[in-house]
């Protein structure tokens, strides 16, 4: 049954300080390890970015001997004998060594790229399946992978920008401004180097303060995304209530907010390109000014004028573009830096050191094929026994696990209790349910089993292990639900299936199909097991969605097992009939039955009624109506059809 007053969703995790913001170097320092074991190809890379500078550099220096091999009168008969037929095609090779260096580093440093990337993604990624419900249970979806989506393309922009412009134009700047000290006038260094000042001091001031400008455009992107995500996964309750249009004016609330924040960001951008050019042109014309002076005095030739201009125009078209580089490696610093705190986000529930894998006694043997349609069993029957049980054997019994709660406390919010000093135990091999009204914590009793939280006090043990002493994988091997709220993948009937154990096979996928009264209707669509299920199963019903459950979770067959409201939106024809195989399922194993229709739980080994979080009766049915108690109360009003009462 849905506790839905005491559901984690609206409660805030405990809370703790803010981090301290990262600096840019920390985040840098981050992510080195992850290039450090492509460190090679990170040599092999810088080298032919090297290679590519000098080549590049050479160019003006043949350039000049070029042109000043060609100062010629015209008509003199040297010319034919000068033309400078080799100057000519090393000028050709430096332009082609150029870009074969170039490319050569992008295609030898692409692999440390892709593989930095692919490798943080997985990370995070895992550690999100590792983080807690309530981390998940509070997140914004679409905001959340927007910013897993910008941090793995951060390290694409970061890793290409700093290797393949930043560095770069160091290295090109340091041999130009070396070559122009050496080969001429002092002041054409100064006046390259006070430039050079000038433009990186005005990008860093004018970008530093753009970016809390990109920042609130960051964060209102990610709010308009999150409200279409948001609104798009319950299409049908905005359908319900016939609110498109309260939704479209709530979405085009945080475009029109993104717009605005866009055109502030255009506008500052503006202005940081327009500083930049006026720098640039500035410098050009005092260099050129030097240089004609040069050429006019003498002291320096048409090849060096052409030299020094075409060094300013190598040098300063890098230049161009170092607000963008420098805007877009502060985003993308900030952009992994949010990556990076998900992956520093605490792991509310984590395994101890070195804990152990639970041990589930008398359940060394594992059946693979546990579910075989009943012809096959009925041709198996019919076959003549080669071999013979002996006369009086016993059954082979794969016992299911002995659960106990032992004074077990917990709640979602601190001055809200859910559970209180709750103890109980169900016997290997024995069937328990649970009974009472919404809020009372019955859902949150599988919660805790699985581990989605940690206790706030007293033990869960499973053959005598603490839960929290074991490993989480191990744990949740051994035990298998069928929820209340079944959510599928947007994937094939076949693949939600088989997701009990990945790796089934059809045919004992389709046994389980079967077994919970779903494959006449898988089989009935167009395309079979292979027809897709919608997002978040939603091309379902609601009951054909709980069977599918039912099914991946007899194919899963754990010794442990969880029905929350297993049969609540089946018809009474195919609740009697799947009741009946769930029983079969659950024979010799331990079951936990959380259930509002109580014909579903007569049977029980005990039953436990529960009320705000303890237990306020417990016993067999006939026990239980024979005490004429809350029990025998909620039984009557069933059977009589009325509504219960609400707690």
């Amino acid at each position: 049954m849905r506790t839905s007053l005491s559901t984690p969703a609206v409660s805030p995790e405990p809370a703790t300080a803010p981090a301290p913001p990262r600096s840019d170097w920390a985040t840098i320092a981050k992510l080195l390890p992850y290039l450090w074991r492509y460190r090679w190809r990170v040599g092999l890379a810088l080298g032919f970015m090297l290679g590519a500078k000098l080549s590049n550099v050479g160019v003006p220096l043949l350039l000049k001997q070029l042109v000043d091999s060609l100062s010629l009168k015209p008509g003199d008969p040297q010319a034919l004998l000068v033309l400078p037929l080799g100057l000519l095609l090393a000028y050709g090779a430096l332009r082609l060594m150029t870009s074969l260096f170039t490319e050569l580093r992008e295609l030898i440093f692409a692999k440390a790229t892709e593989g930095t990337a692919r490798s943080i993604s997985l990370q995070v990624f895992r550690h999100l399946h590792d983080l807690s419900l309530r981390f998940h249970l509070e997140r914004q979806t679409g905001g959340m992978t927007r910013d897993i989506e910008r941090g793995t393309r951060a390290v694409h922009s970061l890793i290409s920008y700093s290797l393949y412009s930043i560095v770069p134009t160091l290295i090109e700047v340091t041999l130009v401004l070396g070559l122009l000290a050496v080969k001429y006038d002092i002041w054409f260094a100064g006046i390259t180097i006070a430039a050079l000042l000038l433009y990186v001091s005005f990008t860093v001031l004018v970008t530093e303060w753009r970016t809390k400008f990109r920042k609130q455009l960051n964060e209102l992107d990610s709010v308009a995304h999150s409200k279409a995500i948001d609104s798009l996964l319950n299409y049908e309750t905005v359908k319900y209530f016939n609110n498109e249009d309260f939704e479209s004016r709530r979405y085009d609330e945080s475009l029109e907010k993104l717009r605005r924040a866009q055109l502030k960001s255009q506008s500052t951008l503006s202005l940081l390109n327009t500083g930049q050019q006026l720098i640039i042109a500035t410098a050009l014309v005092a260099m050129l000014w030097r240089a004609t002076q040069g050429v006019v005095s003498g002291t320096m030739t048409l090849g060096d004028l052409v030299m020094v201009n075409a060094f300013m125009i190598q040098l300063y078209i890098p230049l161009n573009f170092l607000g963008v580089i420098y805007r877009e490696i502060k985003q993308s610093l900030t952009d992994l830096d949010k990556m990076f705190t998900l992956l520093e986000r605490d792991r509310e529930v984590a395994d101890a050191p070195g804990a152990p894998e639970l041990r589930i006694a008398g359940a060394a043997v594992r059946f693979e094929n546990v579910l075989t349609d009943l012809d096959k069993m009925f041709t198996l029957l019919e076959r003549d026994r080669e071999v013979a049980d002996a006369p009086g054997a016993p059954e082979l019994r794969i016992a299911g696990a002995a659960v106990r709660f032992e004074n077990v406390s917990f709640a979602y919010e601190a001055a809200r209790p859910i559970l209180k000093n709750l103890s109980f135990e169900i016997p290997a091999g024995k069937k328990v349910a649970v009974v009472g009204p919404s809020g009372s914590g019955k859902s949150t009793l599988a919660r805790l089993l699985y581990r989605f939280y940690d206790l706030d006090a007293g033990r869960i043990l499973i053959d005598g292990q603490d839960v929290r002493g074991v490993s989480q994988g191990s744990l949740r091997r051994a035990i298998g639900i069928v929820p209340q709220d079944t959510v599928l993948f947007n994937d094939t009937g076949a693949y939600n299936i088989a997701y009990g154990p990945p790796g089934a096979s059809r045919e004992e996928g389709e046994g389980a199909a079967r077994a919970a009264h779903i494959h006449d209707f898988i089989a009935a669509t167009p395309k079979g097991y292979e027809t897709m299920v919608g997002e978040r199963g939603l091309k379902l019903s609601g009951g054909e969605k709980q069977r599918v459950a039912i099914a991946r979770t007899l194919l899963k067959n754990p010794p442990i097992l969880i029905f929350d409201e297993a049969t609540s939106a089946l018809d009474s024809r195919n609740e009697r009939a799947i009741q009946a195989e769930l029983e079969a399922v659950g024979q010799n194993k331990t079951v936990l039955v959380i259930a509002h229709r109580l014909s579903t739980v007569v049977d029980a080994h005990e039953i436990l009624v529960m009320e705000q979080g303890v237990i306020i009766e417990r016993g067999h049915h006939e026990d239980l109506l024979a005490r004429g108690g809350r029990y025998a109360q909620m039984w009557r009003l069933q059977q009589s059809g009325a509504a219960e009462p609400p707690a």
